[in-house]
């Protein structure tokens, strides 16, 4: 990480905009300070990618948070709407940077924390696979530059995280969302939050996900219903929660439990 900081600080005043990748699901856990204290007051534009697994209505209301107290363009993107993506970006770059020489590319510069969806972005923008892409963090692991067709020039910065995690909630919620490698915390705990979260704000997706009668009244009683249901159960009829713990993180990544947001605005 003390690499990557560097190496961005070092490119930084080459570019035109900084491109930031939020999480949907999370934009203000997903949020990297270091980027503001190296942009300054360089031109910004906030894309909120996986909005498709995200709460639609707590994405319209981060939309409308972020411009109003970032003073930045904000949008939400969507692999299901390549075209709007391309022409927005390319509409905010030009907007931003002005008239420019043909001899002399607007240069973007796209960064974000781990596994926020950076590559899949640079991927959509170019409109084919130039940047690998995977649900694990850390994939981009050397700064990679491409050209657009609009002659916008892009470069794609491997994901940074600031040092120390102050806030014990926003760690979970990247931990959740995989910016966080799996190794790297206790997979029970993270799970047994999530569960929590869920219960309180989109009970009706668990019920309707695991098939449940009504939803559980913990956290801890939700694993043991999807151990139960979903071949968790050891010899002597005890759950295996770590199994549950899996089930449970890995249908929030994939969207396969509902369209859930860690946070919002209006809570």
């Amino acid at each position: 990480m003390t690499k990557a900081r560097r190496e961005l600080a070092a490119l930084m005043p080459s570019q035109d905009v900084v491109i930031e990748v939020l999480d949907a699901r999370l934009p203000a856990a997903s949020t990297n300070p270091i980027f503001g204290e190296l942009r300054r007051s360089r031109a910004c534009i906030k894309v909120l990618t996986k909005s498709d697994l995200a709460d639609p209505e707590v994405t319209k209301a981060w939309i409308e948070r972020l411009e109003r107290d970032s003073k930045v363009a904000v949008f939400a993107s969507t692999t299901q709407r390549p075209q709007e993506t391309r022409k927005r970006i390319e509409e905010l770059c030009k907007a931003y940077v002005g008239a420019r020489s043909r001899f002399k590319p607007i240069r973007a510069l796209v960064g974000g924390v781990p596994n926020v969806g950076k590559s899949t972005l640079i991927n959509t923008l170019m409109d084919r696979q130039v940047a690998r892409v995977s649900d694990k963090p850390a994939v981009t692991t050397a700064q990679q530059t491409v050209t657009l067709k609009s002659g916008i020039v892009l470069t794609d910065s491997p994901g940074l995280m600031w040092p120390k995690i102050e806030d014990e909630v926003s760690a979970l919620r990247l931990a959740l969302a995989g910016s966080i490698p799996d190794s790297a915390f206790d997979y029970l705990n993270v799970a047994m939050f999530a569960a929590a979260f869920f219960l309180e704000w989109y009970p009706a997706l668990v019920v309707a996900r695991y098939k449940l009668e009504s939803a559980p009244t913990s956290a801890e009683a939700l694993l043991e219903e999807i151990g139960r249901r979903r071949g968790g159960l050891r010899a002597g009829g005890t759950v295996d929660l770590h199994k549950a713990a899996d089930i449970l993180i890995h249908e929030f990544r994939s969207g396969t439990l509902g369209r859930i947001s860690l946070e919002s605005p209006l809570r």
